[in-house]
């Protein structure tokens, strides 16, 4: 979420429902093409749990569009360990991006 579909701020300010967070160029249409194409977006964030109601309020009123959000990831190293399918083809990948760079140029 911060850093990656909103620029990242800090973490004091996470808890306040009426944070306005500051939308990537190109999130709102990327999150649209995904969505038409019939993907699933699930939103992992490092963010407590605690914050979650503030930060379903600040998605809605940044027009987020997800399917699902995922609290509670901390700051470290996240590694996501999958399966293939029975012909090969892997079931998950993971894309890096810089801070703030946005989505806007991802090809899936």
């Amino acid at each position: 979420l911060d850093g990656t579909l909103v620029k990242h701020c800090n973490p004091v300010e996470i808890q306040d429902p009426n944070l306005k967070l500051e939308v990537l160029k190109g999130t709102h249409e990327k999150l649209r093409d995904w969505d038409n194409k019939g993907y699933t977006i699930i939103i992992t964030t490092g963010r407590k749990e605690s914050a979650r109601p503030a930060t379903v309020k600040q998605l809605q009123r940044a027009g987020i569009l997800y399917d699902a959000l995922i609290m509670g990831f901390g700051g470290g190293e996240r590694i996501l360990i999958n399966d293939r399918k029975t012909d090969g083809t892997p079931t998950a990948l993971a894309i890096n991006l810089p801070r703030n760079s946005g989505v806007s140029e991802i090809e899936i």
